[in-house]
């Protein structure tokens, strides 16, 4: 049994007043599924979306977990950056849709070429979902990073011109941090769809990350869903963290 998706994700400006905590995603970044299943008993009632990623991608459990989490009415963003030749990228996606994901992420920076994409779309078929999300550029990467990996290009150029490619292939948004999110608002579709991963409150410490934005910021600059993990996850108080940020955000939405 597959969770009910929302009809509507990018819904900006004259619409009616966001359900901010829908748009919050809670990253499961933790190494076992027994322990992601805690996470969200413990957030019951208040978060309804879900990011598994790599980390719990090999546990057997995974795909039972994704079916738990989407059989009681939660969303699923699965961020896996797939990034392969067209008939693997459209298996990949076809599988996600049987499922019922809601979000499913693809590279930006590998070498999935624009036929590849395409495949990936053709994969989806009829079905309204999974969403398909270009990954523009890592949080974790800055300017000298970019330099070093031989691009000539500043992270905010990068990151809006693959920006231009997931909207000229036909994806559904990207994944961008809060810096580009402007920017890449400024070039895009109504409807496009902005996750910006990064998220960091303000009372909340540096860590690896290195393009961050508070959750008013990252709205404030065109974000529809915030990805929150160690923020929230590594809490004590992990239902506290999560009421927090929600309030954060229904004030940052209500005054976009």
């Amino acid at each position: 049994m597959t969770g009910t998706a929302p009809a509507s994700f990018a819904v900006r400006g004259g619409g009616p007043p966001v359900d901010a905590s829908g748009r919050l995603i809670v990253a499961l970044d933790v190494p076992t599924v027994a322990e992601a299943r805690e996470i969200a008993c413990a957030l019951d009632g208040i978060v309804t979306f879900y990011k598994i990623g790599l980390h719990l991608q090999w546990d057997g459990d995974v795909q039972p977990f994704i079916r738990e989490l989407l059989g009681t009415g939660r969303r699923v963003f699965v961020d896996y950056k797939y990034a392969d030749i067209g008939a693997t990228m459209r298996g990949g996606v076809a599988g996600a849709s049987r499922v019922g994901a809601t979000f499913l992420t693809i590279q930006g920076s590998g070498e999935a070429t624009d036929r590849a994409i395409g495949a990936a779309l053709k994969g989806r078929g009829d079905a309204a979902y999974p969403k398909l999300l270009l990954v523009t550029v890592l949080t974790s990467v800055d300017d000298a990073d970019v330099a070093a990996l031989g691009r000539h290009r500043m992270v905010a150029d990068l990151a809006v011109e693959r920006a231009s490619r997931a909207i000229n292939a036909g994806l559904d948004g990207v994944v961008a941090s809060g810096c580009e999110a402007a920017a890449i608002r400024a070039v895009a579709p109504e409807g496009f769809v902005i996750v910006t991963p990064g998220v960091r409150p303000a009372s909340v410490a540096g860590d690896d990350q290195k393009r961050t934005a508070t959750p008013s910021a990252a709205i404030a600059a065109g974000a529809d869903y915030l990805v929150v993990g160690r923020p929230i996850i590594a809490r004590d108080d992990r239902r506290a963290a999560a009421e927090a940020i929600i309030a954060e955000m229904r004030s940052a939405f209500g005054a976009r």
